[in-house]
């Protein structure tokens, strides 16, 4: 898809001159399905995972056949489940076959330049003891090594959750990972790692999304607005 400069003078709040601005597409129609299924499917499993370990007692009733509460939501969780795992599979493909901003690149910081990035980024947006430098027009390198990590924790959950549904699943993905339980040491233990990393997703979405907004913010250059159309806008760079 072709990228058009269309700039536009705006004012940053210390300068006094109008500082222009291009039109960049940078997340693509597929990173940004991939996206807001995710976000949709991860709500549903911490929700429903959070009721499944600890139930409430406005899910029972007097009789168990009065009401079935607690089987949808337990189907809930496990059919959140296959969609975010397949959901997530093809975000892995799309690693190697969409645009840079996508690229499983992004994710590892090799070059020295982004390796001063992460220094930088913590300087600025942590711990406060500089101004920002140069703004990455995708993820920053620091964004995009937690977001490794963050995959590797899907992984980790998706393999503890699926070995805890093989006990009462005949379906051929569930059955895969019926060698993890032994291997962990029992269900009472793969339930407590899978439970404890549900905690690890919570703080994740909240600081998600708390950054996103705090970023849109500071660099005022659609940060928000780019998971819902695709389009950033980075500073036109100067020719003599």
């Amino acid at each position: 898809m072709s990228t058009p400069n269309i700039s536009a003078g705006s004012v940053i709040p210390g300068e006094q001159h109008p500082v222009e601005y291009r039109r960049v597409y940078v997340w693509e129609l597929p990173v940004r399905v991939y996206h807001w299924i995710n976000a949709v499917a991860l709500v549903v499993l911490c929700v429903t995972g959070f009721l499944i370990g600890a139930p409430v007692s406005a899910f029972y009733a007097p009789e168990a056949y009065q009401q079935y509460w607690f089987g949808w939501v337990r189907f809930l969780h496990f059919a959140a489940a296959f969609v975010y795992v397949f959901n997530f599979a093809a975000r892995i493909y799309w690693g190697f076959v969409g645009n840079q901003y996508s690229s499983w690149r992004a994710f590892f910081p090799f070059k020295r330049s982004q390796q001063q990035e992460i220094v930088d980024v913590i300087k600025a947006d942590v711990l406060e003891t500089k101004m920002h430098g140069p703004i990455s027009t995708g993820h920053n390198s620091l964004a995009g090594l937690i977001y490794f990590f963050t995959f590797l924790a899907f992984v980790f959950q998706t393999i503890t959750g699926f070995a805890l549904y093989s006990s009462m699943s005949n379906s051929w993905l569930p059955r895969m990972f019926t060698w993890i339980v032994p291997l962990m040491g029992g269900e009472f233990s793969v339930r407590f790692w899978h439970h404890l990393f549900l905690w690890f997703f919570v703080t994740f979405i909240i600081i998600h999304i708390y950054l996103a907004f705090y970023h849109d913010y500071i660099e005022g250059r659609g940060t928000v607005s780019s998971i819902i159309g695709g389009w950033k806008f980075d500073r036109e760079k100067k020719t003599k």
